[in-house]
């Protein structure tokens, strides 16, 4: 009875109740293994809602109290022996709610559990063989587990077991509760790129068709409780966000028919309207809008152009739609995508930080990374219809935008909570810099004064905000922040949104602008790039800097605290190996530097002219590679441009090179054909595409035991 009513007490939520909620941690722990189940059952109750209705603040007191009254060993203890004795399935689903709830408030205990193979079995089990809420029940404790990354990997180590038994309950057999854990499960399985790469390839079929499966559930789930779907359909979306690493699950993603499925979530009865009507590029553009305005799943539109943005960066240059109907999807949701992108320039400053920064944030943002998508196709449809939409009123949302950008960056307010809304901003005018008929008008609008402005302000204020803060949909996860064991990667776009999208409006500026345009900020725009390759060390602003600087000359990375191998092109002593052109001429270089950094100067028994630093040629392997050579000179004929092929060693040795525009013509054909694809990029001018590395310039496996003394005189 005194267990019923503290049950009913901690239920109550009272403030009274908070003061007292640690002194019940002791006695109800103690009453677990009660011989009494009624009692057992009652105190494992009381004890969850005790755990879980705990402050932050008070966590690790807690935790201090739950491990001395050795909680967790009672009720793994009791779960393991469940099996052998007689006992009602609602003591064991309490129980195994309860240890979830002690791993979900400390994951550092994940590991622990996990350990213990007799539970893991006991669990599985209960799994297979027990009825719903069982099943619910263990599938959020393996989501739990799963916090712990350590747990994870071994998880997927485990392959197929984990995996069939979690694509199984996402399977639209199930009823709605098992899956929805089911899909949960599989995201914090999939929570990084690495392991999203391990499941992809064990079960990459399966998984996509359970997501597709999954956010079909509102067009076939008719008669069934709405909130069931909804979160069914959320965390379907949740999962779908895999899409922005690449990999074979695209290509999935597409043959299972991701487009319908995203359109049907946006348009209601869209293949009814589209047999009704001649659907001319304005009538598609009424349709789209009139279904924009009535559909009431907005909450999902942001997961809507996360998916669809990042299937866009992914795709292959030559992908276009495999039908006529498969084309109209694509058009519409580019158009769709097109009108909230002229909708978020509209709401200007009444956004603000709830839910519609997180549509505008997300729908501007899709139409910029398909504006850049290395599929052609899709690159062009979108400036194709995005001029169209902008047809009207284009060049008034322009002057509101550089108006309010020009306001923002000089406000005394910048770092502030205005920048979700700057953000929003910037990648519009990103966009419109990207369509030729408003080209002129961004530069005139004195665009890149501000976008350069802000980059200091970036560089200055210490202030950072990161995609993460504002993008709710994509981050907004409470996984993220309980999490244990897990070295996140640094986002390719960095840390400070505001610095990597102001970077991307002033390269896709410099593209489309004269040297009139710049010339009054000319040394200012340098300098504040410059200090972006010395201080940023995530990969997207650097590529962006980079770019930037190849339009006055410079290509590459040149870094005040990295000046690469330059000072080894001095070093007469250690070289090993001639470069001798036509002329007599000569040069002195390295041959291990050149394997790593430029094989294909090299002869070609050592290194055929097919060779590629990314094929099969591993790193470590190089001073066993070149040390035997006898060879200790190469001959160049006189069709190679000297002059071109020396800039190409202060590329190789220095990290970027200085040219104009004559020789820097010539170097793009050597570094093309000596397979330098970053220089080559970079020489184009072309912005690069998502997630591309930065070159390496790590030679330490590269020298290894027979390069130590190369490399210690390097440095000395």
């Amino acid at each position: 009875m005194a267990v019923n009513v503290v049950v009913k007490l901690v239920s109550s939520n009272s403030s009274m109740m908070q003061l007292y909620l640690t002194d019940l941690i002791n006695p109800l722990s103690s009453l677990l293994c009660s011989n009494n189940l009624e009692v057992a059952t009652s105190c494992a109750t009381a004890l969850n809602m005790v755990l879980s209705n705990l402050s932050v603040k008070r966590e690790k007191q807690v935790w201090e109290i739950v491990k001395e009254a050795k909680t967790l060993i009672q009720i793994i203890r009791i779960i393991r022996e469940f099996p052998g004795v007689t006992q009602p399935i609602e003591n064991f689903q309490e129980m195994v709610s309860l240890l979830y709830t002690i791993l979900w408030q400390w994951p550092p205990s994940c590991y622990f559990v996990w350990k213990d193979t007799i539970l893991i079995k006991v669990l599985e089990d209960s799994r297979i063989k027990s009825h719903l809420s069982t099943k619910v029940a263990v599938l959020k404790l393996c989501s739990a587990l799963a916090l712990c990354n350590k747990v994870a990997k071994e998880l997927l180590g485990n392959g197929e077991t984990i995996l069939t038994m979690m694509v199984s309950c996402m399977d639209v057999s199930e009823p709605l509760a098992v899956r929805i854990e089911g899909f949960r499960l599989a995201q914090h399985l999939v929570a990084d790129e690495q392991r999203c790469i391990k499941m992809t390839s064990l079960c990459s079929g399966p998984l996509i068709k359970a997501i597709i499966g999954g956010m079909r559930v509102w067009r076939l789930g008719s008669g069934k409780g709405v909130n069931d779907l909804v979160s069914l359909l959320d965390e379907a979306c949740r999962l779908a966000l895999i899409t922005r690493w690449p990999g074979e699950h695209h290509n999935h993603f597409w043959e299972q028919g991701i487009d319908k499925v995203l359109l049907d979530l946006l348009l209601e009865n869209f293949d009814k309207q589209a047999s009704e009507h001649t659907l001319t590029p304005q009538a598609r553009i009424s349709i789209a809008q009139q279904g924009l305005d009535t559909n009431f799943l907005i909450a999902l539109r942001p997961y809507i152009w996360e998916i669809f943005g990042w299937l866009a960066v992914h795709c292959r240059k030559d992908f276009r739609p495999s039908t006529d109907r498969t084309e109209l999807y694509i058009y519409m949701l580019i158009t769709c995508a097109c009108l909230s992108f002229v909708e978020a320039i509209c709401k200007g400053c009444q956004i603000s930080e709830n839910d519609d920064t997180s549509r505008s944030e997300s729908s501007s943002r899709a139409v910029l990374v398909m504006m850049h998508s290395s599929s052609t196709y899709i690159a062009s449809k979108v400036r194709l219809i995005l001029s169209g939409v902008l047809e009207i009123k284009g060049n008034e949302c322009l002057k509101r935008l550089l108006y309010l950008l020009d306001y923002g960056s000089s406000a005394n307010n910048f770092g502030s909570a205005n920048i979700p809304k700057t953000v929003v901003e910037l990648v519009c005018l990103i966009c419109y810099s990207g369509l030729p008929e408003y080209q002129k008008n961004v530069t005139r609008g004195d665009g890149i004064r501000t976008l350069v402005t802000s980059i200091r302000r970036c560089l200055s204020n210490g202030v950072c905000t990161s995609r993460r803060s504002f993008a709710l949909h994509f981050y907004h996860n409470v996984f993220y922040e309980r999490t244990c064991c897990w070295m996140t990667a640094e986002e390719w776009e960095g840390k400070d949104a505001l610095l990597f999208y102001s970077l991307w409006g002033l390269a896709e500026l410099a593209q489309h602008s004269s040297d009139t345009d710049h010339s009054r900020i000319k040394s200012n725009l340098i300098k504040t790039v410059q200090e972006v390759l010395d201080n940023v060390s995530a990969p997207g602003p650097r590529w962006l800097a980079a770019n930037i600087l190849s339009y006055f000359g410079v290509y590459g990375f040149p870094n005040k605290h990295d000046k690469g191998f330059g000072r080894a092109l001095e070093d007469k002593e250690h070289t090993d190996l001639q470069l001798l052109f036509a002329n007599g001429e000569s040069v002195s270089v390295h041959k291990i530097i050149l394997a790593v950094q430029c094989p294909s100067l090299l002869p070609p028994e050592q290194f055929p002219r097919s060779a590629k630093t990314t094929d099969n040629f591993l790193v470590k392997d190089v001073p066993r590679k070149c040390c035997p050579m006898l060879r200790k000179e190469v001959r160049f004929s006189a069709r190679v441009d000297q002059q071109a092929l020396l800039k190409l060693l202060d590329y190789v040795y220095f990290g970027y090179v200085e040219a104009g525009e004559d020789l820097a013509r010539k170097l793009k054909t050597l570094a093309k054909s000596c397979n330098m694809q970053p220089l080559y990029l970079m020489l184009c001018r072309k912005i690069p595409q998502w997630g591309t590395p930065i070159p390496s310039s790590d030679f330490t496996d590269a020298l290894g035991p027979l390069g130590f003394q190369f490399g210690y005189n390097l440095g000395s």
